[in-house]
């Protein structure tokens, strides 16, 4: 990936990337003092050489450009880059016996392929490999897989969340076992306790106003089917029109998370905004098409939809698309809906998954009164 510096003034650079992935955006969110300007779509982080030499640990194989300005008042961060970026084009064309070049990449690519491992995770996996081989001394990670530990230990300093160190130690230990050949090196691997962390949910009241607020017909069929459906992001850009069954009132979800096929709930509400919008835009394969002939409208795409909304419904809680999945859930269970019947809208495999929701619900929190509120004279 390509990563362009620019020269705002002396006290910040412009950093933009050539892809926006959560797994691209997670270096830059690790430098300390880093703004998004979404006017501008570039983050900023402070002119420092602190700061730069944590962007380019944040991004060890990727390659760096400067513009013209920068350049010519910055002798030594260019000389900086140039070093980089040769260390990155070394990475790259690295001889068959090191342990990361373009042979063992497709390797690892066809291993995770061969099991059934989906686009997303194979290049999630294949990230995280090239950065722990990147950050690994000398290359020796064959015979030392200690290294696995320190780097991870690394992750945890720099306030990676604990979900994406368990990844990089699957996608290490997959790594090991299936293309290195070497199964029995990640027995000594410790990984960092899983977080407990409740999900974001907005009221019902604010579902509403957040849908009323959207005045694009496409946005709000977008909008209407996350939240009606309980839809992960990459279930609702990738529906195709006849995956919705107005008969039945439900909506067909193919291959979703785990490779499973579901069916959920479709309101007659967002039943009746859907066909106002595909009478409207007519879409062909794709119910929600992207820019590009032939191919589904992106996540990144969907969540910038739900974020201008909620912008426009003026609602300043911290959630994101996937909220109002969450949002969905809760609902449904505030309004005595059984656990076992959510768990099979959601697509969960576990109940455990879906016993969250109760930590959340008004239903269950509501019922307790505070001491505080029993006593006389408040």
């Amino acid at each position: 990936m390509d990563i362009y510096l620019t020269y705002l003034n002396n006290q910040r650079i412009g950093v933009q990337l050539e892809r926006y992935g959560a797994e691209e955006r997670a270096g830059i969110r690790s430098i300390p003092g880093r703004k998004w300007i979404p006017e501008n779509k570039i983050w900023t982080i402070p002119y420092t050489p602190a700061a730069l030499v944590q962007l380019l640990q944040a991004y060890p194989t990727d390659s760096f450009k400067c513009d013209n300005e920068l350049s010519s008042r910055d002798s030594y961060l260019v000389d900086q880059l140039e070093h980089h970026n040769k260390e990155e084009r070394e990475m790259t064309l690295a001889p068959e016996h090191e342990p990361w070049n373009p042979t063992r990449k497709q390797d690892l690519i066809n291993a995770l392929k061969a099991r059934g491992y989906s686009n997303k995770t194979i290049k999630a996996y294949t990230s995280q490999v090239q950065r722990f081989v990147a950050a690994s001394i000398n290359h020796e990670i064959e015979s030392h897989s200690t290294a696995v530990q320190k780097y991870t230990l690394s992750l945890l300093e720099k306030d990676r969340s604990h979900a994406y160190v368990n990844q990089a130690i699957s996608a290490i230990q997959f790594y090991f076992r299936y293309v290195l050949q070497q199964p029995h090196t990640h027995s000594a691997y410790v990984r960092p306790k899983k977080e407990s962390k409740l999900p974001g949910v907005l009221s019902l009241e604010e579902v509403v106003h957040l849908l009323k607020s959207v005045v694009n017909i496409k946005h709000q069929a977008i909008l209407y089917l996350t939240y009606t459906a309980g839809l992960r992001v990459s279930e609702v850009v990738r529906l195709r029109i006849e995956d919705c069954d107005y008969e039945r009132n439900v909506i067909r979800v193919r291959q979703g998370k785990g490779r499973k096929d579901r069916q959920t709930l479709l309101s007659e509400v967002a039943a009746s905004v859907l066909k106002q919008y595909i009478e409207l835009e007519k879409p062909t394969v794709w119910l929600f098409p992207g820019q590009r002939t032939g191919r589904h409208l992106t996540e990144r795409s969907a969540q910038k939809v739900f974020e201008k909304a909620l912008i426009q419904g003026g609602i300043r809680k911290q959630v994101s698309i996937h909220s109002l999945r969450h949002s969905f859930a809760t609902h449904l269970l505030e309004n005595g809906t059984d656990l076992r019947y959510i768990q099979e809208l959601l697509g969960h495999q576990s109940v455990r998954t879906t016993e969250r929701y109760t930590h959340v619900s008004k239903r269950n929190i509501g019922n307790i009164q505070s001491p505080l509120d029993r006593m006389e004279g408040f």
